[in-house]
């Protein structure tokens, strides 16, 4: 599939992100499609990366199967099947294995964060407050120290190109009322807790990661977007993993730390992206599917 234009052309796109395009498909589902598009401090990048989407698919999949027992996810609501959404084969077959349906929902606004380990802009929080989002900490925590219990770090939703702004607990129960965030906050700990003792045994750790939240019909509130994916977590191998130092990863980390060596000031229009840095990213991506699901 490439980048410069829409894959689908029976379908109206309705929504382009900074990875996932969204196509209407009728009143109650979208089609949503996993490109090979990579965003780096909140600017999508000139170069894709090959096979990034059908990569990015498969494991939010495996995520959403495997924990549907603590909350439904938007594919588990769907009613329509990708062949009734894509008659064509040919247009199909453009983005096979990128693409989902999935239903409609109402989206909430805000970024479910959840950290087990102190590091990125939680650990520059911490150094300056003793504190991430409101939530005080331990003195004396290192760096990618593993914290004494995971803790739910929300930030806003922001629209493509600008940046999401870490917040408080009590500023998302203001948005969205009380209960509803004390809701996505528990349900998000369940989730995180639920996947990194399961990477764990695959030899990923699992330092943080980010869900989004929608609602249903009845005000249900369900998990849709992706889910636990390189994009949105950082994953460490278990076995080159020390507190004090920022460990390697597995996910798009490698081309921040890329990205941090050259003369960038962080905004768009980015830097393309070498042969060699989009090889070792896809090859990134793909062990930790393998890892995950062999």
């Amino acid at each position: 599939m490439t980048e410069s234009a829409p894959a689908i052309d029976s379908l109206p796109l309705v929504y382009r992100g900074k990875v996932r395009d969204v196509y209407a498909i009728d009143a109650a589902h979208i089609l949503i499609v996993a490109t090979d598009r990579l965003s780096a401090f909140d600017v999508v990048l000139p170069t894709p990366v090959p096979g990034k989407g059908a990569l990015l698919t498969a494991i939010s999949n495996f995520w959403f199967a495997r924990t549907r027992h603590i909350i439904r996810n938007h594919l588990d609501l769907a009613t329509v099947s990708l062949e009734q959404a894509l008659p064509d084969p040919a247009e199909r077959a453009r983005v096979a294995g990128q693409a989902v349906v999935a239903r409609r929902l109402d989206p909430l606004p805000v970024e479910a964060i959840v950290r087990g380990y102190i590091i990125g802009s939680g650990w520059k929080d911490y150094q300056h407050t003793g504190a991430v989002c409101g939530v005080a900490l331990p003195a004396g925590l290192r760096l990618a120290e593993r914290l004494p219990e995971p803790i739910f770090t929300p930030s806003t939703k922001a629209a493509v190109g600008d940046h999401d702004e870490n917040v408080s607990f009590e500023v998302i129960a203001a948005r969205i009322g009380a209960a509803r965030a004390a809701q996505v906050r528990d349900v998000s700990l369940a989730l995180y807790r639920e996947a990194a003792a399961y990477a764990l045994t695959r030899g990923i750790i699992i330092a943080d990661t980010k869900f989004e939240f929608g609602l249903g019909e009845g005000g249900e509130l369900v998990l849709m977007d992706e889910a636990l994916t390189p994009d949105s977590s950082r994953f460490w191998p278990a076995d080159r993993y020390r507190s004090g130092s920022n460990p390697p990863s597995f996910d798009k980390q490698f081309v921040r730390d890329y990205l941090e060596t050259l003369d960038w000031n962080k905004q768009a229009p980015g830097p393309a992206l070498p042969e060699e840095i989009l090889a070792k990213t896809a090859a990134k991506y793909r062990e930790a599917l393998t890892r995950l699901t062999a």
